[in-house]
């Protein structure tokens, strides 16, 4: 299971995506406007993120622009914006992929699953930390947490990690 973000002003737009998302088995989270979504996109641990370009209070553009500055989660823009010179923005900005409205709801799910697969399934390595989903290896701490609390009883284990 993937933890997705959608970030997107149209509430029947978000609302159909997430539907279908979770019915593919997805942990789905929702934004209405740039700000509110950026703060979840820094804070929430995501797998992956949908996100609008004309959003109000913050344009996706910039919404992308910071998350890239702290994260390289995968992010699908999907907008109305289908001039080329938007989507090279949208991409030169670091959106992994860029989808037009309307759209397939297939097509998208399927470039979500390309993507999930090109991160890995999931799981994100920083400095000295695997995470896979709520699963935290803590190489320099000896720890492993899921969800948040630790398990004691692999922390002894932990030393065949070494090598991440």
């Amino acid at each position: 299971m993937s933890k997705i973000l959608i970030i997107e002003d149209e509430a029947n737009i978000a609302r159909f995506i997430e539907l279908e998302l979770k019915h593919e088995g997805n942990e789905v989270d929702k934004a209405l406007d740039g700000r509110a979504g950026l703060e979840m996109a820094l804070s929430g641990g995501y797998d992956l993120i949908l996100l609008d370009v004309m959003l109000p209070v913050l344009n996706g553009l910039e919404v992308l622009r910071r998350i890239r500055l702290e994260s390289e989660v995968p992010v699908i823009m999907l907008t109305a914006r289908d001039a080329v010179m938007d989507k090279v923005s949208g991409l030169d900005a670091g959106a992994d992929d860029y989808i037009t409205k309307p759209f397939a709801i297939e097509e998208l799910l399927a470039r979500i699953r390309v993507a999930l697969k090109k991160r890995g399934g999931g799981a994100t390595i920083q400095s000295n930390k695997l995470q896979i989903g709520k699963v935290v290896l803590d190489e320099d701490r000896h720890e492993v947490t899921v969800d948040g609390k630790m398990l004691s009883f692999l922390t002894e284990s932990l030393s065949c990690f070494t090598h991440l």
